[in-house]
């Protein structure tokens, strides 16, 4: 009792942190620049192949590589939860795997279920961000990420750090 009543009346210094982060958003994929065009258009491909038996929530990504390969993932789901993966992480994981050292140019994510039709973009969970920032670090450049919702907004982060600002780093600093 005595330490809870040193912590509440216990004033430590504070510095106030401020994340700002800006998006763009698309009423419509057509607004987008033509290079982006047919990595949506995988993303949509792949998201109607996701496994998934038992959420109905499909979702869908894909990877533009800088030399113009789009590199495909969808949600694997498994009776076994959590043993399944996300859309994210297939498709980053796949590009590392088959095309090490090629810069990702600019990826993007879907989804859609019976229960989500309309509204925003979906975005990745923080597991899929964080690795997907990984390779945002490890190539030194920002990577673009369009989250599309199933009516065709778009949204537009210019960086994975903007959705993950206090991300951890294998360097041991934020």
């Amino acid at each position: 009792m005595q330490w809870l009543l040193f912590i509440a009346n216990h004033t430590l210094p504070m510095e106030k942190l401020t994340v700002t982060c800006s998006f763009e958003r698309f009423a419509s994929r057509d607004q987008l620049n033509q290079t982006i065009q047919p990595m949506l258009d995988a993303c949509v491909d792949a998201m109607h192949r996701a496994y998934a038996p038992y959420s109905s929530f499909r979702v869908g990504a894909a990877i533009l590589l800088e030399n113009g390969v789009i590199v495909q993932g969808n949600n694997q789901e498994n009776a076994a939860y959590p043993s399944g993966l996300c859309a994210e992480r297939i498709a980053f994981f796949a590009a590392g795997a088959n095309y090490p050292g090629v810069r990702i140019m600019a990826a993007s994510v879907t989804a859609s279920s019976a229960q989500y039709t309309e509204g925003d973009p979906v975005t990745p969970c923080g597991g899929c961000r964080q690795c997907m920032l990984e390779y945002e670090l490890k190539q030194d450049a920002d990577i673009p990420l369009y989250m599309m919702s199933p009516s065709g907004e778009v949204t537009m982060s210019p960086s994975i750090k903007q959705l993950l600002p206090l991300f951890f780093e294998s360097k041991g600093k934020f």
